[in-house]
Order: C-alpha cells, then structure tokens, then sequence
C-alpha cells in the first residue's frame, strides 16, 4: 500500500480504540473547513499572520469558499487553464503573497474531472513555506488504487514534501454512506490547530477536535464495516472498472459529432461541451432519455461521475448512442434561441452581477426552512 493508503487505514484502525479520533470523521465539507481552520491558525502561530488568505483554483470545491466565510480568511480564485482546465502553477505562485497560509490542488476536481498539476504545486509549497491541501474528496478510493489497477498516475500525496493535507470522502467511492469523510495532515504538530479545547469552563474541561461536539458512531461503524468488506482488493477491482469505463466513455464522446470533451479527464468524471449548438439543449433532450446528469457553467457543459452501476452491461454504450442520436439532430437544425430548461440553464449563467444568483439560492433555503 502507499503511504496515503497506509495512513487511512490506520486513521480508520484507530477510530475504534482511540475516542478522540471518534470525532475526526465527518461529514465531506467538514473534513476541508477543518484543514482550513488548521491552516488558519497554523499561519498565525507560525508566522505572525493575522490576515490570512488561500489560493484556489477557480474549480476547487465550494466548500474551500464557506471555509474562508466561517473563518474570516481571504479566499483568492486562480481562474484554470480553458484548454486543459487545470490550475497552472505559475499563476498559483504569482497569487501566493505574505499572508498566504495555504494553497489548493484537486485530485480531480469535480466538474471536470481534471487533476491538478499537484507535484508543481508541492514545488511552490515548499518554496513559499506555505500549506498545500489536496482536495481528494472525490478521488480518494480511486487514485490510490490506479497504479495496481494498471493505470499510471503522478504523485499526489504525501510522498510530496510540499503536501500537508488531503481531504478524502469515503461516501463517495469509499461506498459508504452520506456524511463521511477524513482529513490527513503531514504530522501530528499540525493537527493540534483543529483541536479547541476549553479549560476553564465550569462544566469541566471541554476539548474537540471538530465543529460538532458530539458525534453519532454509526456512521464511523458503517465506514468501517464497508471498507472491510471492500477491502484493497475490492477497491482495486472497483477503480479498474470505473477508470476503464471512463476512458471508454471519453473515447466514444471523442467521436461524436459536435462533441468537445473537456480537457483529459484521468478519473472518473468527465465532462463535453459543444461549439457547434447549445449544449443545454443537449442535456434537455437526454434528461427526457432518462438520464440525469449534471450541467456546468462558466463554461457551459454536461458533466457525469460514473460510478460501478454505469459499468453494468450496455450502459455506456446506450448513454453514447443517446448522445449521438440527440447531436445529430441538433447539429442538423439551425441554431437558435433556447426555450425551455435549456434557456434557464443559459439565463442563470449570463447574468454578471452573481449576488443577485446568490441572493436566489439563499431565498430557496429561506422557503426551505419557513414555518407557518
């Protein structure tokens, strides 16, 4: 096993004799808030800063955004390359400046599917002195298990001096579920940061190493008993198939007519655009197939994460002869204005001013949670 196998399985090990590592398994945004809180408080302690900020890339997930709201830390967006869409390095370095406590790579990044350059953002960490979180949310029970599945990968852990932490979902390709998720760092030093603790509390001394203070461990059980029902060998034959299905996908899409794949996704998403009519229309028109699938935006695009069910016989093959049937025909028609959801989707992404979309998303949480 790698070093970053190694420590997962031995984080997980312990969950059952050490209660203070009961609580170090959360749900999937958590695990990156808390590297960011550690982050956080490592800069200032360490380096005096009292105004910090993390560089991201514009793909990164969200969850580094409610981070630096929840935190007060500055969040600066690197905008990714639009060829490759992955994160340049050089544009990392050149937003790194003396109140930068941490820097981002994903391993992949969610819309995309895309890997960050994460041995060049190493490089930078070290030579800035700075924190490197690796997001692996979504890949981190798949890329560990690519070079025994017969699939070559570049380094990503912490076999590279620069990385500090890695955040890893086990609800996702774990196979676990919902709400579960670890945080590695690079030594035990730099976890004392997530950990509060309050002495002098008259109800005793109160000390937890996350936001929860209490925690239910069934979920812990449940993560257990599944990653010991997969075990190495069950997580290998699971990321050969998805990785085999995902290249088979990308090679099929390549081949479709009017259809761009976005960049050279190595994982398990993958995402297409077009530049011959509005992919939108393209994701209206299979969502009557029967497909559900993910739109993007900034720029627009279809994205799937497959997962083993999309591996079951014939499903891919029927998902590209949907797409091939849907192209042709819009490829065939000329282009005009969209109507319908492909005219939302559309809408939604042109309007510049973003705190009126914000301002949207917050009133359908405000509705949500209503009470009359």
């Amino acid at each position: 096993l790698s070093l970053f196998i190694s420590l997962l399985v031995l984080l997980l090990e312990t969950l059952f004799t050490l209660l203070m590592l009961v609580w170090r398994i959360f749900p999937g945004t958590e695990s990156i808030l808390m590297s960011m809180k550690t982050h956080r408080d490592w800069g200032y302690d360490a380096k005096g800063i009292d105004k910090p900020n993390i560089v991201c890339p514009n793909t990164a997930h969200p969850a580094f955004d409610k981070a630096a709201a929840y935190f007060k830390i500055h969040i600066k967006h690197v905008q990714v390359d639009p060829d490759t869409f992955a994160v340049r390095p050089a544009d990392v370095a050149r937003a790194i400046d003396s109140n930068t406590v941490c820097i981002v790579g994903s391993a992949p990044q969610y819309p995309h599917g895309i890997m960050d350059d994460i041995e060049a953002l190493s490089e930078i960490a070290v030579r800035y002195d700075v924190g490197l979180h690796v997001d692996a949310c979504l890949g981190g029970f798949l890329i560990p298990f690519m070079e025994a599945a017969g699939f070559s990968l570049p380094l990503f852990d912490f076999r590279l001096p620069g990385v500090t932490a890695i955040s890893v979902d086990t609800h996702k390709y774990g196979y676990t579920y919902k709400g579960s998720s670890v945080v590695l760092y690079r030594n035990w030093s730099l976890f004392q940061y997530q950990i509060t603790s309050t002495s002098d509390w008259p109800g005793g001394v109160y000390a937890s190493p996350t936001m929860s203070g209490s925690r239910a461990g069934a979920n812990i059980s449940v993560t257990w008993a599944a990653m010991m029902s997969y075990g190495k060998d069950g997580y290998v034959k699971a990321t050969k198939e998805i990785i085999k299905g995902a290249r088979y996908l990308v090679n099929g899409l390549s081949n479709i007519d009017g259809i761009k794949v976005m960049g050279d996704p190595q994982i398990s998403c993958v995402a297409w655009t077009s530049d011959k009519f509005n992919i939108y229309e393209l994701s209206v028109f299979l969502t009557k197939k029967g497909w559900n699938l993910a739109t993007l935006q900034f720029p627009a695009g279809i994205h799937i994460a497959l997962t083993r069910r999309h591996m079951e016989p014939g499903v891919l093959d029927r998902l590209l002869a949907d797409i091939r049937e849907c192209a042709g025909d819009l490829c065939g028609k000329p282009v005009g204005k969209p109507s319908g959801a492909a005219a939302m989707y559309g809408m939604a992404a042109q309007i510049p001013d973003r705190s009126i979309i914000d301002d949207i998303a917050k009133e359908y949480w405000n509705l949500y949670y209503k009470v009359k």
